[in-house]
């Protein structure tokens, strides 16, 4: 497990349905390369609510631009607040049946693109910074077990575990500081077997960092 990685995490959300909207369907991104130009439109197209869908859908599966993406997206005026954006539209109808597949799709991929962030050196401690790791809690908190609920709280657990991946004291301090391990003891307690191997993986990599032992 301590070798998961962006392809575990895409592989799962193509197996969630991407083309579950006819949106998603109609627009998927091509297997070329994109270049830099290409990848900065589609950054700009998520300003758009009318084109963020299918921006938010082709950024987040094209992993060949994952190394440079993350720097174009923190850079970029007003991105991270719009993914948040994206990510907290899931907040109102958590309990309600109204979670259905576009919306938790358009979240998991904003979620992909926040992992991208995460796993990059020059990005990664922004993140701690600003506090954007809280708000993925409520999808951690989720008691729910249907399989919306499920995607939203393993791509959740996969950002915290990119986190964890490096040793940092900083980091540990933040995750404990906002009570993470409580957390990651829901997700296993409720999640599917994935969920439950990357909680384990995050405490322990807690666990065995002095930071997390205070």
């Amino acid at each position: 497990m301590s070798n998961f990685s962006f392809a575990e995490w895409s592989n799962l959300l193509d197996q969630w349905g991407a083309s579950s909207s006819s949106s998603n369907a109609d627009h998927k991104p091509e297997k070329t390369i994109p270049t830099t130009t290409s990848v900065e439109r589609l950054i700009k197209e998520i300003e758009n609510p009318l084109t963020r869908e299918h921006a938010l859908f082709a950024l987040s599966r094209n992993r060949e631009i994952r190394a440079s993406l993350a720097p174009l997206l923190w850079n970029s005026t007003g991105t991270i607040y719009l993914l948040l954006e994206e990510i907290t539209t899931a907040y109102r109808v958590m309990s309600s049946p109204d979670l259905v597949a576009r919306v938790t799709n358009n979240v998991c991929n904003a979620l992909v693109l926040l992992q991208c962030v995460a796993s990059h050196p020059d990005t990664r401690m922004n993140l701690i910074k600003a506090n954007v790791p809280y708000y993925l809690y409520p999808f951690l908190e989720a008691k729910n077990k249907e399989k919306q609920y499920e995607y939203l709280r393993l791509t959740s657990l996969g950002i915290i575990g990119t986190l964890v991946k490096v040793d940092n004291a900083e980091i540990v301090h933040f995750l404990l500081q906002y009570e993470i391990v409580p957390l990651c003891l829901r997700c296993m307690e409720v999640g599917n077997e994935l969920s439950k191997t990357v909680a384990t993986f995050i405490i322990q990599k807690i666990l065995v960092q002095d930071e997390g032992l205070r």
